[in-house]
């Protein structure tokens, strides 16, 4: 294995350990520099013309002149020196195949001292997200999105229940599929219940299956669709429209893991994970009585808050590639002009990413020599964005919006209460109702 001339003993220690890792590694000296990598490392991450060995792993990863955390990132040696224990991130790294989000994880090598004498970095690939234009799946590199995105590593491997939150359009069915993708799970059967689109009265049929002759027109045994789910991951969308009836049945569903039939006596063992995804403001229908509160707890485990797109207006170009790459053949790719890039970049985006794509389907139409030109858009996109002067009656942000953003901001604990507030565009005392009936106060 290849390793720096200079290599303190306990790094020439680790080379052989790295070598039996699946996944690619690296030791690096306290002064950032790469001593060795793992032949996975190589094979991933390291080409002819890409040197690394010597080299400083912020100008190999991110083209960086200083490091990250001197270049607005967060460095993980810098935490794991403070720590004097490991720290993982989600960084966007230069690859041979362009940029890829990675998740790395690095661990301290302490000496008989007590002092970091090297650094051992793990480095895992995003295969489920995209940091360039894509023809499918989630496409992103904003810090927004990059937050998120990390959310999703940190919990896919666990088997707690995710409550993904946020607006409509923001792609929650994609993310929930990113954490189905990156659990152990992966290989088993991800399940989408609409709950939004399920009367009551098939509710608990659709969901737990059915008996022959449990009801009329029931003529044949049906499983339902968490015995579909078994062995994999069972989403329930838009968990804010179950019926309060069928709650607490979800409840027991969740809390037991077993489950009947309709018209069964005998109980079955349910074996799924759970994923839940609402744009609904959860805990102040929990106030109002309109959604269970031990529900709630049961399956807000782990939330995690999907940006708008008017958070993300540096992914928009990313984003437009991506969907014009999509639903046509090769020789109709489509390119667009500045200025109607412009024009996409400077609206709000009220229905976010689904309002983005139906806007390009539209302009798809038009473009026929292959250039999206700013007379293709809708001409309610050229209009000026109305900025309204915030009030205690009139917040800046809707109301629905904001409890969303709200939460986010809490959950993230970086703002006090004042820049939270200034944030949003509200007064410190809205600001302060809006926690209270969240019961975030």
């Amino acid at each position: 294995m290849p390793a720096h001339a200079d290599a303190a003993p306990p790094v020439q220690a680790l080379v052989s350990y790295l070598e039996h890792e699946a996944q690619p590694m690296i030791v690096m000296d306290p002064d950032y520099n790469i001593l060795a990598a793992n032949t996975a490392y190589q094979r991933q991450f390291g080409t002819a013309d890409r040197p690394y060995l010597g080299h400083k792993c912020y100008r190999v990863s991110h083209h960086y002149d200083v490091p990250c955390d001197q270049a607005g990132e967060h460095c993980p040696m810098k935490r794991a020196f403070e720590l004097k224990g490991p720290d993982r991130v989600l960084h966007i790294h230069h690859t041979p195949r362009g940029p890829e989000h990675v998740d790395v994880e690095l661990r301290p090598i302490l000496g008989a001292d007590g002092q970091v004498v090297a650094y051992v970095e793990r480095l895992t690939t995003v295969r489920h997200a995209s940091a360039r234009a894509s023809q499918a799946g989630l496409v992103g590199r904003s810090p927004a999105f990059n937050s998120a995105l990390e959310a999703v590593q940190r919990v896919a491997r666990s088997e707690l229940p995710v409550l993904l939150q946020g607006e409509s359009g923001t792609g929650k069915e994609l993310f929930a599929r990113a954490v189905h993708e990156a659990s152990d799970r992966r290989e088993g059967p991800l399940v989408v219940v609409d709950c939004s689109g399920l009367p009551e009265t098939l509710f608990e049929s659709e969901l737990f299956g059915h008996e022959k002759g449990a009801f009329t027109g029931a003529q044949h045994r049906k499983p339902g669709l968490v015995e579909t789910a078994a062995g994999g991951t069972l989403f329930l969308d838009e968990i804010g429209d179950v019926p309060l009836g069928m709650q607490v049945k979800l409840l027991r569903l969740i809390e037991s893991g077993t489950f009947r039939r309709v018209g069964a006596t005998e109980t079955q063992q349910a074996d799924f994970r759970l994923v839940a995804a609402t744009h609904k403001p959860l805990q102040q229908m929990v106030a109002d009585g309109s959604f269970r509160q031990d529900l709630y707890y049961r399956i807000a485990a782990f939330p995690i808050f999907l940006p708008p797109l008017r958070e993300r207006a540096d992914d928009i170009p990313l984003l437009v590639d991506s969907f014009l790459q999509r639903g046509g053949k090769a020789a109709q790719r489509l390119v667009i002009q500045p200025a109607a890039m412009a024009r996409l970049q400077a609206h709000d985006w009220p229905g976010n990413i689904r309002e983005l794509r139906n806007v390009l389907e539209r302009a798809r139409l038009f473009a026929d020599d292959g250039i999206v030109r700013p007379e293709h858009l809708p001409e309610w996109l050229h209009a000026p964005r109305q900025v309204l002067a915030p009030t205690a009656a009139s917040p800046a942000v809707p109301e629905p919006a904001a409890d969303a953003e709200i939460c986010r901001l809490v959950a993230e604990g970086r703002l006090s209460r004042r820049e939270m507030a200034e944030q949003l565009g509200l007064s410190e005392r809205t600001f302060y109702r809006r926690l209270k009936a969240l019961g975030l106060s």
